[in-house]
C-alpha cells in the first residue's frame, strides 16, 4: 500500500533513539522528510546519518521541558521544508518509582516533559498546519502522541508513567474533537514490550534479563517481544493519510498483551 507520504513532513520528538527512531525511519523510507529532536547533539547526528543525511533528516537538539521547544521545533521544520503535515510526539520515560518513594521533584520535572512538553509540541504543529503558507484555512494533517500500556494498566514501579499517561490519553481525544474541524487527526499509540533499550533497563531493575524477558514474553499471546520497525510502521500509518478516518484513537501494539478493551 502507498501510504501518500512522499514529501512530507513530519517533526518526530524523542527521534535519536528507540521507538521515536523507529517511527522516523519509517516515515523517511515512505518517502517524507523528518525534523528529529532529541536533547542529546552525538545521538541526533547519528541518527540523521542513520536516516540518509541532510536530504531526509535534520536534528535539532532541544528539551521538552523548555516552554520554548515546542515552537522552535515547528518554526525550524517549516522554515528547511516550507509545509509540516505532522507530529510524532514521543518522549522518553520518566523516572522509575513507586507512589510512595516518588519525590515532588521527580514528579514536576515529569510533569513538564512528559505532559506539557507534549501539549505544547501538539499546540505548536497543529497551529502550523492551520496557517498554510498558500493562505488555504484546515489543511488538515495528523498528530500522534506515544503513550505507553501504562495509559490503560498499572505498571510495577512506573507511578510517574502510570500518572501522567492516562491524563494524555484523554487528551487525545479532546484534541481530536477540538481539531476535526481543521482536518487534522490526533491518535495515541500504545506501546507495549518492544524491544528497545529502555525496555532492556526496566528488565535489568527486576533481576537476570535474559530470565526476566522470558517470563515478560510468557505473557504476550504472540510469545515475544515486538521489534521497533513494527511499531515504526504502526506509526507512520497512522500519521499519512492512508489512516484518513481515523482520528481519537488509542491504539495498543503489544503482541495482544493488554487484557483491557
Amino acid at each position: 500500500m502507498d501510504l501518500g507520504l512522499s514529501d512530507r513532513v513530519f517533526v518526530v520528538t524523542g527521534g535519536s533513539r528507540g521507538l521515536g527512531l523507529a517511527c522516523a525511519e519509517s516515515l523517511v523510507a515512505e518517502g517524507a522528510r523528518v525534523v528529529v529532536v532529541a536533547r542529546d547533539q552525538k545521538a541526533l547526528d547519528e541518527a540523521v546519518e542513520r536516516l540518509g543525511g541532510g536530504d531526509h533528516a535534520v536534528g535539532l537538539p532541544a528539551d521538552l521541558a523548555d516552554p520554548a521547544t515546542a515552537e522552535r521545533v515547528v518554526a525550524a521544520a517549516v522554515a528547511r521544508y516550507g509545509r509540516l503535515d505532522g507530529a510524532l510526539i514521543s518522549v522518553g520515560g520518566p523516572a522509575p518509582g513507586t507512589a510512595m518513594t516518588t519525590d515532588d521533584d521527580t514528579w514536576r520535572t515529569a510533569f513538564e516533559t512528559v505532559f506539557l512538553g507534549a501539549l505544547r509540541v501538539a499546540r505548536a504543529a497543529a497551529n502550523a498546519m492551520s496557517a498554510d503558507p498558500g493562505g488555504r484555512a484546515g489543511v488538515g494533517g495528523s498528530l500522534v502522541f506515544v503513550l505507553s500500556s501504562s495509559a490503560r494498566e498499572v505498571f510495577p514501579g512506573l507511578s510517574t508513567s502510570n500518572g501522567l499517561r492516562p491524563g494524555l490519553a484523554m487528551m487525545v481525544k479532546d484534541f481530536a474533537d477540538e481539531l476535526g474541524a481543521r482536518g487534522i487527526r490526533v491518535n495515541g499509540l500504545l506501546p507495549g514490550r518492544v524491544a528497545t533499550d529502555r525496555i532492556f533497563a526496566l528488565d535489568a531493575r527486576y533481576g537476570a534479563p535474559d530470565m526476566v524477558r522470558r517470563r515478560n514474553e510468557a505473557a504476550i499471546p504472540l510469545g515475544r517481544y515486538g521489534e521497533p520497525e513494527e511499531f515504526g510502521r504502526v506509526a507512520a500509518f497512522l500519521l499519512s493519510p492512508a489512516a484518513s478516518y481515523l482520528s481519537g484513537a488509542l491504539l495498543p501494539v503489544d503482541g495482544g498483551a493488554s487484557r483491557s478493551i
